[in-house]
């Protein structure tokens, strides 16, 4: 796996980073952990800038979010209410819980997409929730832009400084992943088990 992303950085340069960020943002179990520090790694050794690799990065991920947020936007509060109503055991939600959660999303939404960018596993879902909320668009995009900036630029210049040692990125933020998708699963069997509809 890993040998297969560092020739697709190598050989796709930009647009290959393009590509690896948009899918790992709508397709979590592909892991910027890895590949990020890795694209940072290519760069320092001469075959593509830093600068251009973190642009392509932000980009790529900003699209990914951008088809949830749309996702979002398209289901809107009344389906996902309906949603809600009838696979609400699965879903683990009343439509109550969809509007509590827009109500929360109105008054800290901002915070939520900034740093939920920078937050493995939340990273692919918090777009979402903006889209049912219809935060304005502008908004969305500059708050995920500048989330995606960070993160992106975080481990890209991480992988750019170890060299050869870019594992060691991975080594952290990979297992950090893991905890948070297992805490996700733990969370969300809990509430299938006490779940008890209307």
């Amino acid at each position: 796996m890993i040998g297969f992303l560092s020739q697709l950085i190598v050989r796709g340069g930009y647009p290959g980073i393009v590509l690896l960020t948009f899918i790992e943002t709508i397709f979590p179990p592909l892991p910027s952990e890895v590949f990020m520090p890795m694209a940072g790694y290519v760069a320092a050794q001469g075959e593509i800038s830093l600068v251009g690799a973190i642009i392509a990065g932000t980009l790529g991920s900003l699209a990914g979010a951008w088809l949830w947020y749309a996702i979002g936007r398209a289901i809107g509060l009344g389906r996902a209410r309906q949603l809600a109503a009838r696979h609400g055991r699965w879903l683990t939600l009343h439509p109550r819980d969809i509007d509590r959660a827009v109500d929360w999303f109105d008054r800290y939404g901002g915070a939520l997409v900034l740093f939920g960018r920078m937050v493995p596993a939340i990273r692919s879902v918090v777009s979402v929730p903006a889209g049912i909320a219809h935060m304005p668009a502008w908004r969305f995009l500059l708050l995920s832009g500048l989330g995606s900036l960070i993160w992106t630029s975080l481990l890209m210049t991480a992988g750019f400084w170890l060299g050869k040692d870019y594992g060691r990125v991975a080594a952290w933020a990979d297992p950090l992943s893991t905890v948070v998708v297992g805490v996700m699963v733990i969370v969300y069997v809990v509430r299938l088990v006490r779940f008890r509809p209307d």
